[in-house]
């Protein structure tokens, strides 16, 4: 008899960072994962990574927030029991006093409707699954507020609040709605994109934290969330580093 097929995992965001560490797990889990993101030279490169190890995987470069790009992305791929809605980021510290619309139009464009676009998009397949589930990465910034991080925050509150809406939306589908919410993580590129490209500012945000969280710590959570038994829904799980008791108070050793 032949082995059934792979169940397909769909990641956004898989290029760097907290995406491409859970990439990693699901298909160290036995999914067959499909890496999305813009940058399809670093997809490329992760996929021959998990493809030399013995892992299913396949690339797709895409834009979350062009609607008309996932439509086209999900007519094409077939089977879907497992979305992680990882793509979103943060851009600037300014109060909501200076900031810039179009800062923040940036940021609710991919942490909000990017999300909504690509589970819109793949729900029918998930709910086809007959045992689907959703993951949307939000962060602890969608549960409470901070100064100087209006933008970010408000959008933040706005995948919380997909989340929260769709499990009562689809409940009785056999679909689980699971939300990530993690506090401080040290990843390569966030701190540097949000301080455009200030490597000493960026730094500067884990100054004296002995662990922050790492993009593994995690996307292992991802993957524990994501492969409990079917009736199991992990509805939110927050996750920070034990040196961060709030967004705003963190212990420091300078």
């Amino acid at each position: 008899m032949s082995s059934p097929s792979p169940r397909t995992a769909v990641v956004t965001g898989a290029s760097s960072g907290i995406g491409a560490a859970t990439a990693r797990r699901l298909a160290e889990a036995g999914f067959h994962v499909v890496l999305t993101a813009r940058r399809t030279e670093r997809l490329k490169a992760l996929a021959e990574e998990l493809s030399a190890a013995g892992r299913s995987v396949a690339v797709h470069a895409l834009d979350v927030t062009d609607r008309a790009a996932v439509d086209d992305f999900a007519a094409g791929l077939g089977a879907c029991h497992v979305l992680v809605n990882n793509a979103g980021g943060a851009i600037g510290t300014e109060p909501v006093a200076t900031a810039d619309p179009a800062d923040w139009r940036t940021m609710f464009e991919v942490n909000v409707l990017g999300v909504l676009n690509v589970t819109q998009a793949l729900l029918p397949a998930l709910t086809a699954s007959g045992d689907g589930t959703v993951v949307v990465l939000s962060s602890t910034a969608g549960l409470a507020t901070y100064e100087g991080g209006g933008g970010y925050v408000a959008a933040k509150h706005g995948a919380h609040v997909i989340a929260e809406t769709l499990r009562l939306e689809l409940n009785g589908l056999p679909v689980r709605i699971i939300e990530i919410a993690p506090g401080m993580v040290r990843t390569e590129e966030f701190a540097l994109t949000r301080f455009r490209g200030d490597a000493e500012r960026a730094a500067n945000v884990y100054a004296g934290v002995a662990e922050p969280l790492t993009a593994d710590d995690v996307a292992d959570t991802v993957a524990w969330a994501v492969t409990r038994p079917a009736h199991v829904n992990v509805d939110l799980l927050v996750l920070r580093p034990r040196a961060q008791a709030s967004n705003s108070k963190v212990h420091r050793e300078l």
